[in-house]
C-alpha cells in the first residue's frame, strides 16, 4: 500500500495492491485514518488497479472512509478496478455511496471538489 497527498484535489491517494481482505483491512483503515488527520485531506481516492481480490472487509474499508470524508465535506473515489473487483463494487451497491471511475481525473470530475 502506498499513500500520498494530492494537493490539487485535497485528496489522500491510496494505491492498493494484492488482496483487500480481512487481513489487510485493519492496516489500511488505520493508515488512511491517521493520514487523513495528519494531512488535512477531505477526499480519499482508492487506486484499485493493483487489487487482485476483494471481499466484504474491503467493502467495509471503503464504506467507513466514505462516512469519514462525508463528515469532512469530501468524498471517496474508487478508480482503476479490475473486472472481478468492479463486479463486486457494482453488486454491493457501493456506487450509490462512493464515486466509481476508470481514472482519478474522471472520478474527481464527478464529485464537487473545492481546490
Amino acid at each position: 500500500m502506498e499513500l500520498f497527498l494530492s494537493g490539487r484535489y485535497r485528496a489522500l491517494i491510496v494505491r492498493l495492491t494484492g488482496e483487500l481482505d480481512d487481513r489487510a483491512a485493519a492496516k489500511i483503515r488505520e493508515s488512511v485514518d491517521r493520514e487523513l488527520i495528519r494531512t488535512g485531506a477531505v477526499n480519499v481516492a482508492f487506486d484499485m488497479s493493483g487489487v487482485t481480490f476483494m471481499d466484504s472487509a474491503g467493502l467495509g474499508v471503503i464504506m467507513g472512509r466514505a462516512k469519514i470524508t462525508e463528515s469532512l465535506g469530501g468524498s471517496v473515489i474508487v478508480y482503476g478496478a479490475r473486472d472481478n473487483v468492479q463486479r463486486l463494487l457494482t453488486m454491493s451497491g457501493l456506487g450509490g455511496i462512493v464515486t466509481i471511475a476508470d481514472t482519478l481525473e474522471e472520478g474527481m470530475g464527478e464529485v464537487s471538489v473545492r481546490v
